[in-house]
């Protein structure tokens, strides 16, 4: 009997314990740019791609090759854009001026998160969650920059991750679309 009460004692202590690590992207909920919340459980059966992005950087011309993936593969893939302000400044604005501007300028239509950290001591836990990831295919330090991409599988596993540099459009990411 005292068996079984420890066996209990331990699944849950470790089930309600704050250190608990998440195990898939489909737990996150994210606030939206436009309001309202993005629930990555929604996405389950496409590709994911999840890019950090910034309106005054030297890659934010890739929103448009961005909303061209996105059209051309969107019954197979979600891109999730989330605006960060961790390099040089390049994403001061308020969610109402990310939102304006990434419509007006590049007609963007995938979801886009509200701003928030990708890097450093206030980084958004999807953020933390996604480095870990990262980090266990062998990327170290995986966000130098604006624009880092993150491609997920159907089932929510992390494929790879793609250098800021790289356009949306090119072969290394649409291979694993096609």
């Amino acid at each position: 009997m005292q068996k079984i009460f420890l066996i209990l004692s331990v699944i849950i202590l470790t089930s309600f314990s704050p250190n608990k690590k998440t195990t898939t992207i489909y737990k996150f909920k994210v606030e939206a740019l436009d309001g309202g919340k993005i629930d990555f459980k929604k996405f389950k059966g496409k590709k994911i791609l999840i890019v950090n992005t910034a309106s005054k950087c030297g890659n934010t011309p890739q929103y448009a090759q961005l909303e061209e993936l996105y059209e051309k593969y969107k019954d197979r893939l979600v891109i999730v854009g989330f605006p960060a302000n961790n390099f040089g400044g390049q994403e001061p604005g308020t969610s109402t001026e990310i939102k304006e501007f990434c419509t007006k300028n590049y007609g963007v239509t995938f979801p886009m998160a509200d701003k928030v950290s990708v890097k450093g001591n206030d980084i958004a836990p999807i953020f933390q969650y996604l480095v870990d990831e990262a980090e266990k295919l062998g990327f170290k330090d995986p966000i130098k920059w604006n624009f880092t991409k993150f491609l997920l599988d159907e089932n929510g596993k992390l494929i790879t991750v793609i250098h800021n540099k790289t356009k949306p459009m090119s072969e290394e990411l649409t291979k694993y679309l096609n």
